[in-house]
């Protein structure tokens, strides 16, 4: 039985709540932004199915929210919400972490899932995962002009590619697809949220003296 013969209806399922958790932080930048409705419909919309969308167009697979339209209408009513609710939250950039990392944590998983099912080597499929989780964020972030999520300090792609990885690994030990699915999303989820508490991050660059090049160009 083929993964969307055996998973559909948890695929939408998945889907749709990832798509939700994505608009909400789409809607709390543009709150943040101080938009009028039509900008929260916007920034709710294009983040809660951005990176969806460029992941089934990848794979030459039906994009899922034009298969099904609940997913843009879901992000349009939490656009809504949000848009007469944002203030009632104490510190809305601390709701934007929380659901971008849940939104992630899912989408790493559903991209892995699609990316095996469609036949690609392990390598691809946890890349599938990686770009479907980091684009939404991106999308967001560059419309709102607000600092990119990916590159702050915290762990934050690694967490997608630990979740998409792990899915991979469990999918191969034949274990259940929903068991799979939970704990990689789990991992992810943990990963992320511990990293913005803790203050994980991986080491990063630092710049070192050049070497010294000759007046006359040549290389030694």
């Amino acid at each position: 039985m083929s993964f969307f013969q055996s998973s559909f209806p948890l695929l939408n399922a998945l889907d749709l709540l990832a798509a939700v958790a994505f608009a909400i932080t789409g809607a709390l930048v543009a709150s943040r932004k101080q938009l009028d409705i039509l900008g929260f419909i916007w920034l709710a919309v294009i983040t809660g199915v951005g990176g969806g969308t460029v992941r089934d167009l990848v794979l030459g697979v039906p994009v899922f929210w034009v298969r099904d339209p609940t997913p843009v209408i879901a992000c349009i009513l939490t656009a809504i919400a949000l848009h007469f609710a944002a203030h009632l939250m104490v510190s809305r950039y601390r709701f934007i972490l929380l659901f971008d990392a849940f939104g992630m944590a899912l989408v790493a998983v559903i991209g892995a899932a699609k990316g095996l099912d469609m036949g690609t080597g392990a390598v691809v499929a946890v890349m599938m995962g990686v770009m479907t989780a980091a684009l939404g964020g991106i999308i967001r972030d560059t419309l709102g002009q607000e600092p990119s999520i990916i590159l702050r300090s915290e762990i934050y792609v690694a967490a997608a590619v630990a979740g998409a990885g792990c899915y991979v690994a469990l999918e191969a030990l034949d274990v259940a697809r929903t068991h799979a699915m939970a704990a990689s999303a789990g991992l992810a989820f943990v990963i992320r949220v511990c990293a913005i508490r803790l203050n994980w991050s991986l080491p990063v660059y630092r710049a070192r003296a050049g070497r010294d090049v000759p007046q006359d160009g040549s290389q030694r």
